[in-house]
């Protein structure tokens, strides 16, 4: 049993993302909410507020790439947004776990800290889709 348990948890996290998945379409609202103002629409870093940064914003299109190819850093990814053990960009990038846990509401019972997560998540799996191919 643990060997199949093993088996199914190894092809979830290799599994393909497909662009209908319902977490990559929730991932961009996300997005396009909390981080297209500096990391634009496309993800390439040109949003409308990167200019009047003291910082330059990366193009989020080339995660992998920058991380030396092969598969997507989805662990670091997450870490690097959630903010509140990692600090990324220098302390630039606003510390989204805190901001999400401080505004969560739930109609179903999650925790502050289950929709501040599934937020993270979402925007993970968006910014993995939409990596460019090597």
């Amino acid at each position: 049993m643990k060997v199949l348990y093993a088996t199914v948890c190894a092809f979830l996290v290799a599994a393909p993302v497909h662009a209908q998945d319902p977490d990559i379409a929730a991932g961009k609202r996300e997005y396009m909410v909390a981080c297209a103002g500096c990391h634009g629409e496309s993800g390439k870093g040109d949003g409308p507020l990167a200019g009047i940064l003291e910082i330059h914003t990366p193009s989020l299109t080339t995660i992998t790439e920058r991380t030396g190819g092969g598969d997507f850093p989805f662990y670091n990814t997450l870490k690097l947004i959630d903010g509140r053990d990692v600090r990324a960009h220098g302390g630039a990038m606003p510390i989204w776990g805190e901001r999400f846990r401080a505004s969560a509401t739930s109609q179903r019972g999650e925790t502050e800290e289950m929709v501040a997560r599934g937020r993270i998540l979402s925007l993970v799996y968006y910014l993995q889709s939409i990596q460019e191919q090597q």
